[in-house]
């Protein structure tokens, strides 16, 4: 399953400082996650390119305007619901994160998605801190925690490290992943490895400190792991 995927070299005024994703395992995946309708986390182009065909599981009311962008397989969900594709299931949590597409595009609640099968995995989206979090704690195996942004700071509705770490501490997986940093930056930003994933290792440290429990792996753009 390919969450939000964004494949192109610009985005607006972003530009991509990670290598891109190799295109041959992206012909074979069963489905595609998207969490919210932000131009940068859900692209019309790189949806066309991987997902014309495959299940393309997104907030409710998304389908319409999905649709009309060229994509065939819409499955809605709202928080609280869920649906099973191939055997896995995937439920939709909720999310604390500005609902619209900018400037006047369509409007739908941002979902985070807890996938189980044989591991469970929580994909966040673009989230900050929600009362109903606690309600994960011991369902995660693996957690892909959103850190930071692609701008000098983050605003309203996203994790930084420090609350990235609480949420780690809250949910209590056994793997915390953080997510949502060095593939896309503003022109004029810092660019060294250094400084693009400075935020993957405050978090590192401090879910240490607030989860001692929790493995913490920082994966940087194109590494892999198998669980």
């Amino acid at each position: 399953m390919l969450t939000d995927p964004v494949l192109r070299r610009r985005l607006g005024p972003l530009v991509r400082i990670a290598p891109p994703p190799p295109i041959e395992p992206l012909a074979s995946i069963d489905a595609v996650l998207l969490s919210h309708l932000h131009a940068d986390h859900t692209d019309p182009r790189s949806l066309r390119a991987v997902a014309r065909s495959v299940p393309v599981v997104a907030p409710r009311p998304a389908a319409p305007w999905l649709r009309r962008a060229g994509l065939a397989d819409i499955r809605e969900l709202s928080a609280g619901e869920a649906l099973t594709l191939r055997g896995v299931r995937v439920g939709a949590t909720p999310a604390i994160h500005p609902p619209r597409r900018a400037p006047l595009g369509p409007a739908a609640p941002p979902v985070g998605y807890l996938v189980r099968g044989a591991v469970s995995v929580y994909f966040a989206g673009d989230t900050d801190l929600f009362p109903a979090m606690d309600e994960l704690a011991g369902a995660v195996d693996v957690a892909l925690i959103p850190v930071w942004g692609w701008g000098p700071s983050v605003g309203p509705g996203h994790l930084d490290p420090e609350r990235a770490a609480r949420a780690v501490a809250v949910i209590a997986p056994r793997l915390a992943i953080p997510i949502h940093w060095g593939t896309y930056a503003l022109p004029w930003a810092r660019r060294t490895p250094e400084a693009q994933a400075l935020p993957a290792r405050r978090f590192a440290e401090l879910a240490r400190r607030h989860a001692p429990g929790v493995e913490v792996r920082v994966l940087a753009p194109g590494e892999h792991i198998t669980v």
